[in-house]
């Protein structure tokens, strides 16, 4: 597929999802941060021996069949040291999985890679890995603060995981393999939400990403990115769309970012952080992303819907602000009288009206006796 087409295939239907854009978002997203504290979370569940040195315990279940020998297995994780406490290892601040073949993993992993292979797509857990099993007697030179013969503690969740049975990791794939494999990752995505499976979507779409990071994409130029492209930027506008339905939607604005770095008139994009940002009450930002949307998809009817929604936002707040000011500065309400000060407003009427009688009586009075004189 061609830049062009790409592009072209953006600015169509920026408000509606087609049938390879759906939604998703990471599952560090999905799932939240559970030790943001610092030290290992507190679980209560089963301990579960896997191992004379790993052990197991479920934080959240997961779904499905659980990976075999030489599987890819995608995950996030957290290590610390079981003796200080103290973490060492976070996929999760990077926000970029890794990737373990089980049966080929490195040494200090071993015990990690136990406790994966006893998991299933989705589930997240702790693990009590035993120094043999870790970084072993001289302890570890690429983390210094792990001592000699240290036991280790994970929290892991399996994003996911692919059968292969030659076990075959990203790096020995050919471009053309690692793009169809993450494309079939986003269509595994796109059925799931449709099935109104949202989190295992999202799983999906975070695998997707996995195979075309960064580091790949560098190294891509021509046909050869886009079709890479034509892949990763629709998981990144499927899961900014799951995440406005989420209402975190200053993740979406982050993902539609992705997407806007490397195509700034992607319509869809534009369309999806204007959404984004209305619902954060940046009314300003908001519309100057629908109305450059507009520009590109003239005929979408979501666009022009979603700025006579921020037209009608702006009318009814100018209204609210004009009652509130009328309130301070205008004429102040006069208050009802009651029973009690309508009395006593008769009776100094009442005064009034005999005093002038009085005041007349005695004038003719007056006039009457100079006459007589």
């Amino acid at each position: 597929m061609s830049a062009e087409n790409s592009t072209a295939s953006s600015i169509s239907h920026a408000g509606q999802d087609d049938e390879n854009e759906i939604v998703a978002e990471s599952a560090a997203f999905v799932h939240g941060d559970l030790s943001q504290g610092g030290g290992p979370p507190k679980v209560d569940s089963e301990v579960e021996a896997l191992h004379e040195k790993v052990t197991k315990q479920i934080i959240k279940e997961g779904h499905g069949q659980k990976p075999s020998k030489y599987s890819t297995c995608f995950l996030h994780y957290r290590a610390w040291t079981e003796s200080t406490q103290h973490k060492f290892d976070d996929t999760w601040h990077e926000q970029r999985p890794i990737e373990m073949v089980l049966g080929k993993e490195k040494k200090e992993m071993s015990g990690l890679s136990i406790g994966v292979a006893n998991m299933k797509a989705g589930e997240r857990a702790l693990l009590h890995v035993g120094w043999e099993l870790g970084y072993g007697k001289e302890g570890s030179f690429s983390f210094p603060n792990v001592p000699p013969m240290a036991n280790i503690v994970y929290e892991v969740e399996l994003i996911g995981f692919d059968e292969t049975k030659e076990g075959k990791d990203r790096g020995n794939m050919t471009v053309e393999e690692r793009i169809g494999a993450a494309d079939r990752r986003k269509m595994d995505g796109n059925a799931l939400f449709k099935e109104e499976k949202l989190e295992e979507a999202m799983q999906q779409y975070e695998m997707a990403i996995a195979y075309l990071g960064d580091e790949f994409m560098f190294q891509l130029f021509g046909k050869f990115r886009d079709m890479a492209l034509a892949v990763k930027n629709p998981c990144h506008l499927n899961m900014a769309a799951c995440l406005i339905k989420l209402e975190r939607h200053e993740d979406a604005t982050a993902q539609c970012n992705i997407v806007l770095a490397e195509d700034e008139n992607n319509a869809k994009a534009l369309f999806r952080r204007g959404k984004a940002r209305a619902e954060l009450g940046q009314t300003d930002a908001a519309r100057e992303d629908f109305l450059k949307a507009r520009n590109y998809a003239p005929k979408d009817k979501a666009i022009t819907r979603e700025l006579c929604l921020l037209a009608e936002h702006d009318k009814a707040v100018y209204q609210k602000q004009k009652e509130l000011y009328k309130g301070i500065f205008g004429t102040p309400p006069q208050p009802k009288p009651s029973p009690a000060n309508l009395l006593i407003r008769i009776y100094q009427w009442l005064l009034l009206i005999w005093q002038w009688l009085l005041s007349l009586f005695g004038r003719l009075f007056k006039q009457g006796t100079h006459k007589t004189d």
